[in-house]
């Protein structure tokens, strides 16, 4: 297949672009590197892959054939879509609305990555894919899980209306090499102050809970989802479900540092509980996750060590 990839030099995208070379097929990366960078696609030798740099809330412009679009492009971290509100909700509506046209225009299926945060501060745990979410639409996320609820809906409008191959994943916490060091997201924050020796912040007291997904497991849910036959939102996450207590801890232990803890009140509308319930996946994608926590973030250190040695 010659497959597009928003986002391509993101975080996830980069490593979507590695997968999808490794099975055989064409990728055209787009980014316009506001957070994505190209130090992530940097390690790519193919001819069959390509980047254009394109912002896609202006417009897509692909010539060729294409046969899927993976739509990733989007500020995806508390600093980014913090800092970035405006590009973030025209990334996730004028930039799905470009997606799809080309899409359809070419006859392309079309999968978006959207996000547990469409589910906000929940009040069902865990979550399904039928919940529809508690969230603040004027609260400063609400720039992120609103663009991203708006996203889906538009995916299905074009499904229902034009036919249209569309997919939805939504992303619960994931981790690995290629994160950026202070994207604001918990695995980079901990890690990169546990390996520095400085105090590692916990916001609250420590007893909201997370899953953490490692990339690899991630890549794999969202490959087996574009290929399948299933056009409703898929949860693909980690359901093993750990206090941010002990994740500060357990970074401490296998990062061998001493760092001591430290607490700050919880940021507006930060959800205290985050576990997907992945029956969905399991039963139409025949997944679930592989990689162990500490196992994966040993996989990671090596990669936030170098980082932290080049700034």
């Amino acid at each position: 297949m010659r497959i597009i990839i928003t986002g391509g030099a993101g975080f996830l995208g980069s490593h979507l672009c590695d997968r999808c070379l490794a099975e055989g097929h064409e990728v055209v990366a787009v980014d316009n590197f506001i957070t994505g960078s190209p130090d992530n696609i940097a390690h790519i030798d193919s001819p069959r892959f390509t980047v254009r740099r394109q912002n896609i809330s202006e417009g897509i412009f692909i010539d060729g054939p294409v046969d899927f679009v993976l739509h990733f492009a989007s500020p995806a971290s508390p600093v980014d879509y913090l800092e970035l509100p405006i590009q973030t909700l025209k990334v996730g509506a004028l930039g799905t609305h470009n997606a799809l046209g080309l899409a359809r225009a070419k006859g392309a299926g079309l999968l978006l990555a959207s996000t547990s945060e469409i589910y906000g501060d929940p009040l069902i745990h865990p979550q399904t894919e039928e919940y529809w979410g508690n969230v603040n639409s004027i609260g400063p996320r609400g720039c992120y899980d609103e663009a991203k609820r708006f996203a889906e809906a538009l995916v299905m409008a074009y499904h229902r209306m034009h036919g249209i191959n569309t997919k939805i994943v939504r992303i619960f916490n994931t981790y690995g090499p290629r994160m950026r060091l202070r994207d604001g997201r918990i695995v980079p924050n901990f890690v990169r102050q546990a390996l520095s020796g400085e105090p590692i912040t916990i916001y609250g007291d420590g007893s909201q809970t997370r899953s953490f997904c490692f990339v690899s497991d991630l890549v794999d849910g969202i490959y087996r989802l574009m290929l399948s036959g299933e056009n409703l939102p898929v949860n693909i996450g980690n359901p093993i479900e750990f206090t941010v207590l002990e994740f500060a801890k357990l970074v401490n232990t296998v990062a061998e540092s001493n760092s001591p803890l430290v607490f700050e009140p919880l940021p507006t509308d930060d959800p205290k509980q985050r576990r997907p319930d992945i029956t969905r996946a399991r039963t139409q994608l025949g997944w679930e996750p592989k990689v162990a926590l500490e196992d994966g973030l040993r996989a990671s250190l090596d990669f936030f060590r170098e980082k932290m040695r080049s700034q």
